[in-house]
Order: C-alpha cells, then structure tokens, then sequence
C-alpha cells in the first residue's frame, strides 16, 4: 500500500479506468489511456487486484487529447472525454468483443458514431442539494463513486437552454424558502431536476423532483415561475418522491403548467414524451439505430408480423410501421401507452396494437406468433422467463437492442443455450465520452 509505481495502460476496462500490469497484478487507473506512462500510487489492493491512484503521466499516449470540458476530471459524467473520438469507438467496440469472448463465431461490427458529439445529451438529471452554511443551491452531477455534487454551471454535452434552465433555478429556489436535498438526513425540498429537451424543436418539458407528497404554494409560484421566464419551457411538471432511495423518479407525477410532454421527432414521426416515460437520451444516434434495424428487416422481409417488447412509447413498433403487416407493442408503463395511442392517431397508423402489460407476463398467454421480436429491455437485461416466452412465440429472428453488453451476452448466452444463433452484434455510440455502448444483435431461430 501507499507503493508508487512507473506503470503503462495497455487497456481500458469495461467501466472506463485504464489496465496495467504490475509482477503479475491488474492495476485499474481512472483517468488513464491505453499508451500512456504514468507514475502511481496504490491505494487498494485485494487477493485478484489493486487501485491507483494517478500521480503523473509520464508519456502520454498518441489517443489522449485535451478534453474540451474544464470539469471532466472531477465530473463523473464524461469518463473518457480525455481519448480522441474514434479512439473511444475502437475502444467501444472492444468492450462488446471481450464481454462476448467466450461465444463462439460471432461477428461484432465497427461502432457507428454518434452524429453529435457535442450537446448530444437531451435528457438531464441533474441531483440538487445545498451547501451547509450558506444554503446556496448545488446543482449537477456527482464526482466519480462519490454523491457529492459537482456545482456545474456549463455541460457542452447537451443544450444551452439546460443550462439556462438550471441556473435559474439555483438562483430563484431561495426566493421562494425551496431547500435543496440532503441525503444523509433526507430532508430538504428539491431533490432532482429532469428535463427532456427536444432535439427537434428545442422545447423542454422540466420535471421537479420533490421530497414531499403533495405540492406546497412555494413549489406552485416556483413552478409558475420558471414557466413564466422561458418560453421554450412547454411544460413544468411536479415528480413526488420522499422516500429512501436511489430511484430518481416514483411513478407518480403531476403537471403543474403547460403540458405534460415535450415532442421528439424520429425517422419522420413526431413523437410525444412524458415525464416518465423511456426515450433515448441522443436522439440523433437513436434514430441511427433506428434505421439500421428498419433496414435490415425490410432488405430480408416482406410484411412481416412484429413483436415490439419493452415498448416504451412503442418507438420502434411505430417506425417499423409502415414494413409490416401488423405490430404489437407491449409496455407496462401507463403513460407511455397514453402518449403512444396519441402518435399512433397524430400519424394516422392503424396497424400497431398497444398493450399496457408486463413483457413476461404477455408472452406467458400469448397465442400469437411473429416473424420478428424486437427486445429493448432496461439495463438489466431479460429474464429467463420473458427470453424462453420469447422463443416461443418468435418464427425467425430476435433482434435485441441493449444498451449494457454485460446483460446483453447473459441473455445471448441463454438464448443459444436453447438453439438459438447469435448472427452478429454492431456496436452504436448512444453515450459519447462514456465507457457506455448502444448494441443491436441479430439472433437467428433455428426452426
């Protein structure tokens, strides 16, 4: 312990710190390039591997750049902002292909950009709390496996107005006694603020998080307020959540002015988004995304009968439309179902069912068979009963779009555990200067 070391990264670990090696021991150093030579200081070690802490680097690798972002070493958002941009997609790719070594004969493509690098970002989630003594409001994100808020008044990766937006609220919430929250004691008012930005239009609906259960006069002139000042602000929600946990929103929300969405356009269509339902945070790459699976079921179908599960909004059931014959998209979430029925008859699409419904608990009764499933699941991935009611209900192909390959091969490895064949997987950038990667992996079933 307390060692310093001369050390080179070889490479980058799934959760962004660079790998060295050091008499037969992993190191992990955040902040760290494959290339670079860096002086270290272990600070932890443990049976399997050790942490260290970056004292100087030495050599810098050919990939590192200046980081366009003053805030990215002490910001946990941007893990990778400091290796150029197709270095990151390379990185990107090999990720996928080191969770995906043990399968057998599968091909993973070269990550597609994201066509935005910069203000990319249009969902922003952004902790509030407070400083101790002057009770000034702290809005942004936590340090690196800290949650002690970085006070970020400029983020380039998403749009200006956010900005706006948030400093006004660190300015105005004292005007109106609204206390920032405080983890530790659980109390204090504010706890999150979310806003969905539209990347087609630049409105914004704001979603107030707060530590109560019901909205107090200063939450409402507050709320007015921000409304009355921005005029791209379409919308000013109230999200309540006033209890333990680490769950950003609760499934209850109210809306306080204006709508209770903002709109998003994908390959064409005008989408409606709610407080809390799912949608893409780069709508850009996204809708790359979106296309690759629109082409590659057109190029080897005609018509097809889809299922659309883990829906959301039933995106992806709604721009497949027009290829198929029929579509069913299955969501549990209420909401998104609500604001899907409302894009479904804005667009005048009549062959897309909706089903406001678990996902498992829908393939455990149904009678129906499709051509195609199209999986979008959360991070965590599928379970082994929502995967096997998949195989029964699907004729030919799974195409699974994931954004968490560690989940993404569990489920390729069960599924080929049960005959299917993975055909191959292409790697999408969805969180640029993150270690996250977008995938989409054709499955094939063999009949």
């Amino acid at each position: 312990m307390e060692q310093e070391l001369i050390v080179e990264i070889k490479e980058l670990s799934n959760l962004g710190s660079g790998i060295a090696k050091h008499a037969g021991m992993i190191i992990f150093v955040e902040n760290t390039c494959p290339g670079d030579i860096v002086k270290i200081k272990i600070k932890k070690q443990t049976k399997n591997y050790a942490i260290g802490e970056l004292l100087e680097i030495l050599t810098s690798s050919p990939h590192r750049i200046q980081p366009f972002c003053p805030m990215q070493k002490i910001c946990g958002a941007c893990q990778i902002q400091f290796i150029d941009y197709n270095y990151q997609l390379e990185l990107k790719k090999k990720i996928v292909c080191d969770y995906a070594r043990n399968l057998e004969s599968i091909t993973v493509g070269e990550t597609i950009p994201s066509p935005q690098i910069k203000n990319y970002r249009h969902k922003i989630q952004y902790p509030i709390s407070e400083t101790q003594n002057s009770k000034r409001i702290l809005a942004g994100y936590y340090k690196p496996k800290s949650h002690e808020i970085v006070n970020i008044k400029y983020c380039p990766i998403q749009p200006k107005i956010c900005d706006d937006i948030i400093e006004y609220i660190r300015v105005t919430a004292p005007k109106y006694n609204i206390s920032g929250y405080k983890e530790k004691s659980h109390t204090g008012i504010l706890r999150h603020v979310v806003i969905r930005s539209s990347a087609d239009n630049g409105n914004n609906l704001l979603v107030l998080v707060i530590n109560d259960n019901k909205i107090s006069k200063q939450i409402k002139q507050f709320g007015e307020d921000i409304y009355n000042h921005f005029d791209k602000i379409t919308g000013v929600c109230v999200n309540f959540n006033n209890k333990k946990t680490n769950l950003i929103l609760s499934d209850k929300t109210k809306t306080l002015y204006g709508k209770n969405y903002t709109e998003e356009k994908l390959c064409g269509i005008t989408f409606k988004i709610g407080a809390n339902t799912f949608f893409q945070v780069n709508p850009k790459s996204a809708e790359n995304i979106f296309n690759y699976v629109k082409n590659y079921i057109s190029k080897n179908f005609e018509s097809p009968v889809i299922l659309d599960a883990y829906a959301g909004i039933a995106a992806f059931g709604i721009v497949m439309a027009d290829i198929s014959k029929k579509v069913v998209s299955v969501e549990e979430n209420e909401e998104s179902i609500s604001l899907a029925k409302d894009t479904l008859a804005q667009n005048k699409i009549n062959n897309v069912e909706l089903f406001s419904k678990d996902t498992a608990k829908y393939l455990e009764t149904s009678k129906e068979q499709f051509d195609i499933t199209i999986l979008d699941p959360p991070r965590k991935g599928c379970t082994k009963e929502a995967l096997d009611g998949v195989l029964k209900v699907t004729k030919s192909k799974i195409i699974y779009v994931s954004c968490n390959p560690q989940t993404l091969i569990r489920d390729l490895e069960y599924l080929i555990s049960k005959g299917a064949k993975v055909n191959f997987i292409q790697p999408f950038d969805m969180f640029c200067h993150t270690y996250h990667v977008e995938s989409v992996a054709i499955i094939d079933l063999v009949q």
